[in-house]
């Protein structure tokens, strides 16, 4: 069963009711039913969850979930604390530590950051086992693509942070004056050295807070 807090629901209801979500939602039954999808239905949208539209300060865009075993948690990049940590995660790791000298956890969970203002959001949310981007091109970009256009509509200032080809694809979508877009290559292995080391977003992400008169993220 898919499960979304009241806050988002409210947000999103008329995207539900349109043909396109509930073609998408008929296709992930089938999927769901007769083979493995990641993440756990009910943790869809694990990242809406966790960050009230209201308390949205960072949203790093991620391309779809990890598709295999005990990896998938509704967040992009994250993983479960017990799961090793992907090659992609590592390197974003690699880059705070690298830029704040910090250590960071050794744990991918990063729930810790969803607590804190940042939405970790893919834009596709579901994927077949074992194929990456199985799910693309089923209606996940539309809505999320909504969400991102939703989040473009607040008053306050958010921090976009794009990486990689297919996230920078959304930035049309964030034009309104108050808010930041950040963007690099992909943290992955076979691009990170193209743009994505020496980035600087995470003290990037802080000296915008700060200068806005919000609490900076502990990137730990």
């Amino acid at each position: 069963m898919i499960k979304i807090c009241k806050n988002w629901y409210k947000i999103l209801k008329d995207e539900f009711e349109k043909p396109y979500f509930k073609n998408l939602l008929n296709f992930l039954t089938k999927e769901y039913s007769t083979c493995t999808v990641y993440p756990s239905m009910e943790n869809i949208f694990y990242a809406l969850n966790l960050v009230k539209f209201e308390d949205i300060k960072v949203v790093i865009v991620g391309q779809d979930p990890y598709h295999e075993p005990n990896q998938a948690m509704g967040m992009s990049f994250s993983v479960p604390s017990s799961t090793k940590i992907p090659p992609s995660l590592a390197n974003i790791f690699k880059e705070i530590e690298s830029e704040l000298n910090i250590k960071c956890l050794k744990n991918g969970d990063l729930t810790r950051w969803a607590k804190q203002g940042v939405l970790l959001l893919n834009s596709v949310l579901t994927v077949k086992k074992g194929i990456a981007n199985s799910h693309k091109n089923i209606g996940w970009e539309t809505f999320t693509s909504k969400i991102i256009s939703l989040i473009n509509e607040k008053k306050e200032p958010v921090i976009f942070v794009l990486w990689g080809a297919n996230a920078k694809a959304l930035k049309p979508l964030i034009n309104s004056p108050q808010h930041f877009v950040l963007t690099s290559s992909h943290p992955s292995p076979l691009s990170a050295y193209n743009g994505f080391f020496g980035c600087g977003h995470f003290l990037k992400i802080n000296s915008i807070l700060k200068q806005n008169n919000k609490m900076p993220i502990d990137w730990h």
